[in-house]
């Protein structure tokens, strides 16, 4: 199956590395013109623009704080500035403040939450109202606008020491789903990807060496996943390929979320 992406306008959310990096060249290798976001590092995500336009693509970068909402207005309109219309939103940007529940500060649960969820909602409003202010694109797309959330395994699976970002990724499942119930008779399609353990420079310390034995028996799958694991799913999700496809979470995790420990009874 070839899926193209072409005359179509891709927002991804903190995509200067990692997973955003990752959809972003992955919209652009299908046609998508790419708006590459970052929040702090502007020079990781304009090299990912040199990189994709001497491929023949079209990408710019926008700095833009998604926990902000005037940032986050500013980031849409400065998109719509450059190409005129949007019809995907990647809203990727995540973090992660870890502490035992007892020991974490308000500071560290509000900025994951901040960030991660309430940032998700800012870039979700303000792609649905862009999509209906922009209305049908007709031979461009089916659905009138495409909303990717990248949620986690997390969203399902309870993570001692990690109570922020599981509560966060567990909203961002109960957010998509309400906001999918809410604009799907609009065609406007919404769904979440939820990744496991997946080879990324955050993750470096625990997919090598002896916490990747200890990792790999959480996966029955027997392997780390890697950016274009999930990169692939972000494109089939944006493509028509998947028109009926919506308000779901699909797993991109090897078979994590099936609790292999309880593979011999507990």
């Amino acid at each position: 199956m070839l899926i193209s992406l072409k005359q179509q306008v891709a927002l991804v959310t903190g995509a200067s590395s990692g997973l955003g990096a990752g959809a972003a060249r992955a919209l652009a290798a299908a046609g998508a013109a790419v708006v590459i976001n970052y929040n702090s590092h502007a020079e990781p995500a304009e090299q990912l623009v040199d990189e994709i336009r001497a491929a023949g693509g079209q990408a710019i970068a926008i700095g833009a704080d998604v926990s902000k909402e005037d940032q986050v207005e500013r980031l849409f309109a400065e998109t719509i500035k450059a190409f005129g219309y949007l019809d995907i939103l990647v809203a990727n940007s995540g973090l992660q403040k870890d502490s035992p529940i007892t020991e974490m500060s308000l500071e560290q649960w509000n900025t994951v939450i901040e960030v991660n969820l309430t940032g998700q909602f800012l870039c979700a409003r303000a792609a649905l109202r862009q999509f209906a202010k922009q209305g049908d694109r007709p031979g461009v797309s089916r659905a009138v606008g495409k909303i990717i959330h990248m949620s986690s395994v997390h969203q399902l699976i309870p993570w001692a020491g990690h109570a922020n970002y599981a509560a966060s990724k567990g909203g961002v499942d109960l957010l998509m789903r309400s906001i999918a119930q809410e604009v799907g008779q609009q065609r406007i399609r919404v769904n979440s990807i939820a990744p496991g353990a997946i080879h990324t420079a955050i993750n470096e310390a625990a997919t090598q060496g002896p916490a990747l034995e200890k990792l790999l028996k959480l996966i029955p799958y027997g392997r780390v996943g890697d950016a274009e694991d999930v990169a692939n799913a972000v494109v089939w999700l944006a493509s028509d390929a998947s028109d009926y496809v919506h308000g779901t979470t699909l797993f991109i995790d090897g078979g994590m979320s099936l609790y292999p420990e309880f593979r011999d009874n507990g």
